[in-house]
């Protein structure tokens, strides 16, 4: 059983999740928080698997929580809700090694399959978001071109073909028919190159690509 934490300051959107991740057998909602604060001490208290939290939230943000949860020494994984109108709580997030980003409009089923993901020690990310991120951040990595390339130079070859791709906010699908391999292939190449250049997603990938360019 999934054990999963909610976390957003708007009473409605905690229980409109809830009722979706109760409709999954192997999920079950263990708490709720209202805050960052409260999020810390409810991750102290009841052990979940999977956090997903707002980005944008009073007292203590999505971001600042996501740092403080990363200190235990097992943390939870922490997928982070947002609607993109604050972009800069977003790259934030994404050097707290969030686990993931999911847009509050995400369709029920592909919530439910994102903490399933998430918990099997999987980053997600939508295209969509992927995209996103890269166009808003791009260029502002700390690392310069050569110490970028030398990093990505650890990868095999087809490792830093998916990376490429990756970099163009392609999807595992989309990878799958343009790399002619298996979706499965693809998803062990992102897995291998996020072991090797040790980083937490594909996003994190794709703007250390940019920065080799």
């Amino acid at each position: 059983m999934i054990r999963v934490l909610i976390v957003d300051d708007e009473a409605l959107v905690r229980a409109g999740l809830r009722m979706i991740l109760d409709s999954a057998e192997d999920i079950e909602v263990v708490g709720e928080a209202a805050d960052g604060t409260e999020a810390v001490t409810a991750v102290a208290r009841h052990w979940p698997h999977v956090v997903l939290m707002d980005v944008r939230m009073p007292r203590m943000d999505g971001v600042a929580a996501l740092r403080e949860i990363n200190r235990s020494p097992e943390p939870p994984k922490v997928v982070m809700l947002t609607t993109f109108d604050l972009d800069e709580y977003v790259h934030g997030a994404l050097r707290a090694r969030a686990a993931g980003f999911l847009l509050k409009d995400t369709a029920p089923r592909d919530l439910i399959a994102a903490v399933r993901t998430v918990a099997d020690g999987s980053a997600i990310l939508a295209p969509t978001v992927t995209r996103r991120l890269i166009d808003t951040f791009a260029g502002h990595g700390s690392a310069d071109t050569h110490a970028a390339r030398r990093r990505l130079a650890l990868l095999s070859g087809r490792e830093r073909d998916v990376a490429s791709a990756v970099a163009r906010g392609l999807s595992n699908a989309e990878i799958a028919r343009e790399l002619d391999m298996s979706e499965t292939t693809v998803k062990a190449h992102v897995s291998r190159s996020l072991a090797k250049l040790g980083l937490a997603n594909r996003v994190q990938i794709a703007l250390l690509v940019r920065d080799a360019d």
